[in-house]
């Protein structure tokens, strides 16, 4: 695997991100820690692949602000909530806003290890199919707007709804859909949505 998954370790407290940080390098895991939501916004890097560690009880933004930040983002990072302080409601919460996992610290090592290790192995499939279909629809030079509204033409979204969706006019919404036909040389929706299908795009 060419590209370096790293795990992101968010907690205020010295110790626990020490130890953490311990368990991942045994682990044989890249990792970076931060003592602070606000420091891993700072520093971190959008794209870059991996999964975050994530304390929900922070000072200042907590573990669920930054959660909303990143979605606010439209940063895709799967999380793990770390709490000492867990209940349910807040499980839930977290889960449905988009959490891979809610674990009550302290969390036994095996246990971590093997939750990240699902994670960051999901995160490569998708990194993986991901660099497929950018290889496979590279050859008709779409642009990453043009993709962006292919995806919805073939989910079967109208212009109407695409263009709201997307911030754009209804009009600049026919222009693109009229320039993707013609790169991709189809004539209609279902034939786009066929040559989608090989492609496997979008996921």
């Amino acid at each position: 695997m060419s590209t370096q998954f790293c795990v992101f370790i968010v907690d205020d407290e010295y110790p626990v991100r020490h130890s953490l940080g311990l368990i991942m390098e045994t682990a044989g895991f890249a990792y970076q820690t931060f003592e602070s939501a606000e420091d891993f916004l700072q520093n971190y890097c959008p794209g870059q692949p991996g999964c975050l560690l994530l304390d929900i009880n922070l000072p200042g933004l907590n573990g669920d602000e930054l959660q909303a930040e990143l979605i606010r983002r439209k940063i895709h990072l799967p999380i793990i909530f770390l709490t000492a302080f867990g209940d349910i409601p807040m499980t839930v919460r977290a889960i449905k806003a988009g959490a891979v996992d809610f674990l009550t610290k302290p969390v036994p090592r095996d246990l971590l290890i093997e939750r990240i290790q699902a994670v960051l192995q999901h995160e490569t499939q998708i990194h993986e199919q991901t660099a497929e279909q950018a290889l496979c629809m590279s050859q008709y030079g779409l642009t990453s707007r043009e993709m962006e509204i292919m995806s919805l033409v073939v989910a079967g979204h109208p212009n109407k709804e695409i263009a709201r969706q997307l911030g754009i006019s209804y009009r600049t919404v026919e222009i693109h859909r009229a320039r993707i036909l013609k790169k991709t040389g189809t004539t209609n929706p279902l034939e786009l949505a066929r040559l989608c299908k090989a492609c496997n795009f979008p996921p």
